[in-house]
């Protein structure tokens, strides 16, 4: 079988098996290129449809145009759209874009903390009602068993060190140093009964499968990720006041691609644009230790 095919099929497996051994699973869709990927890999694990709830974690401080086409694809795919968001950091601006905290403490309280919450039910979620396409307070509280999450080990050197299939401590923590092995192929579904689990379904991907990935299967991503007349474009998705676009002039799907074999950005990190990695040493690790996804 072609790369591609030998990807697809280890992520379609990875994701029915947890299906079958994660209670109250859901799925985080940041709407980033590599979990929109995920999404489409979600469809086709079960023929078109996705049984799983989409969470998003939603800072209020997200590019406009990732939040209007995260809403038109849950509209047109029929998606079980949920987001969480950490209203009190709101409410109290303890944010990066308000002065009042840096973009490591901003990102731990509006995503760190709201994922936390959203995950064990302590903090309110909405629920997207698919007929008004308005989000309503989602009543259901049940704590998520697990989480399938795109996150890929070439994107950044903490996720390199993950398993595939990961058990969190109780407050959604993580430890490096007591995973559960994974040899040849072989995955660890026995987990304690209240155990959270994060599943990476893409940690075998690298960028350029993702976007050959996208072209073969016209799998539908923001704009965002291509020039459009200003030569700049963004690599990595997140918080507009915080994330910076690269200078390229890749405006298509093939562009793009072409920008990444011939090496163009190979002395320039994926997630370079972003701030939080800036201030970071740890490459995300702390953050990463404390729950961040």
């Amino acid at each position: 079988m072609e790369h591609l095919d030998k990807l697809e099929s280890q992520s379609i497996f990875i994701i029915r098996e947890a299906y079958e051994h994660v209670p109250n699973l859901a799925m985080l869709w940041s709407v980033g290129k590599d979990s929109t990927v995920l999404l489409k890999l979600c469809q086709k694990a079960f023929f078109g449809h996705i049984p799983i709830p989409l969470v998003h974690i939603d800072t209020s401080f997200k590019i406009p145009e990732m939040i209007a086409y995260r809403d038109q694809l849950a509209l047109r795919w029929r998606l079980q759209m949920v987001y969480g968001q950490n209203e009190e950091a709101l409410k109290k601006k303890e944010t990066f874009p308000d002065g009042k905290v840096s973009c490591i403490d901003c990102c731990k309280a509006l995503k760190t903390e709201a994922l936390r919450q959203t995950i064990n039910g302590s903090g309110p979620r909405y629920k997207m009602n698919l007929e008004t396409g308005e989000y309503e307070r989602d009543t259901n509280r049940e704590p998520y068993g697990g989480l399938i999450v795109g996150i890929r080990a070439d994107e950044e050197g903490s996720r390199s060190k993950e398993r595939i299939f990961s058990p969190r401590g109780i407050s959604n923590d993580w430890e490096i140093s007591d995973q559960p092995p994974e040899f040849w192929g072989q995955f660890n579904t026995d987990f304690p009964s209240k155990a959270h689990v994060r599943v990476h379904p893409l940690l075998d991907w690298t960028e350029t499968d993702i976007w050959h990935y996208i072209a073969r299967e016209e799998v539908p991503i923001v704009d965002l990720y291509f020039n459009r007349g200003e030569g700049k474009r963004y690599r990595s998705l997140g918080c507009g006041p915080c994330t910076k676009p690269i200078q390229s002039h890749a405006s298509n799907l093939q562009e793009v691609i072409q920008e990444l074999e011939e090496g163009k950005l190979k002395n320039i990190a994926e997630r370079s644009g972003r701030a939080q990695d800036q201030e970071d040493r740890g490459g995300l690790e702390l953050l990463r230790r404390g729950g961040y996804m």
